[in-house]
């Protein structure tokens, strides 16, 4: 089904796949994200990567989605699996997928997440433990499938269930999870990938001023500005404030706002 807001009412429509479809498996925690687009054709394409099937498997997979045909009481997607080539993410969830823009170019990056221990590690006890993935940026060429990772002295320990969002060239990592110690710590990256002729050049800094969170929603109300609702502060502390992130030029700024009336 589709989800479509129209004059502040959420609707279900209904939707199906066209026959040139590949299958997209039923799949949860899978990182996703909009591909940004200025040609009509193009403005409703998404990015799906990673994630558990019904069976408890993790998928290494890549997809992209977008609607083939629509009408006023139906919508037709499109699904298309992306064939990756060099160093390829390992399967994992609760990760983030984004996509970056520079210098006229475009660029796939894949961030953080769990995965289950390596199969030489694993016992019958052991079997579905979980650990964090290492924490490389792993950037994915959207024509080519091509992956690279990088390794970036900042990012000494790994993350799932934190929040990404984008801006230009830039991507902003807050909070997350750690499996290993349980904790969420007030992490605040800020990863820039610039994309010259040749080689990528991906930097990161620790910023101050983080909060501890995971599992919250952040969406973009304006150009410059995200919201972050709901999540947690620990595993029985649900998140009850909301935040505000304001990007500008030289400085991001993360302030509580006020929030809704949360039903018990």
């Amino acid at each position: 089904f589709l989800l479509d807001f129209k004059k502040d009412e959420l609707k279900l429509r209904p939707a199906s796949f066209c026959k040139d479809s590949c299958y997209l498996p039923p799949l949860r925690y899978p990182a996703v994200c909009p591909i940004k687009s200025s040609t009509e054709d193009e403005k409703c394409r998404y990015i799906i990567h990673g994630g558990k099937n019904p069976n408890n498997e993790l998928s290494d997979k890549l997809y992209i989605l977008n609607i083939a045909s629509k009408t006023n009481k139906k919508f037709t997607f499109r699904c298309i699996e992306k064939e990756l080539v060099g160093e390829i993410p390992e399967a994992r969830y609760g990760h983030t997928v984004n996509v970056i823009h520079s210098q006229g170019k475009k660029m796939i990056v894949i961030i953080g997440g769990r995965s289950y221990m390596a199969l030489g590690q694993r016992t019958t006890e052991n079997w579905n433990k979980v650990v964090d993935c290492m924490p490389h940026i792993f950037l994915v060429d959207p024509e080519f499938g091509c992956c690279a990772s990088y390794v970036l002295p900042e990012l000494q320990d790994g993350f799932s269930f934190h929040l990404s969002l984008t801006r230009n060239d830039t991507i902003y990592i807050i909070g997350g999870h750690s499996i290993e110690t349980n904790t969420r710590p007030p992490n605040f990256y800020k990863v820039k990938i610039d994309l010259p002729i040749g080689s990528p050049a991906v930097s990161c800094c620790v910023l101050s001023g983080g909060i501890s969170v995971s599992s919250a929603i952040v969406t973009q109300v304006k150009e410059n500005e995200f919201v972050i609702v709901g999540g947690y502060h620990s595993d029985n502390q649900k998140r009850m404030v909301c935040n505000t992130i304001n990007l500008d030029d030289n400085k991001i700024k993360i302030v509580e706002r006020e929030a809704p009336e949360w039903t018990p």
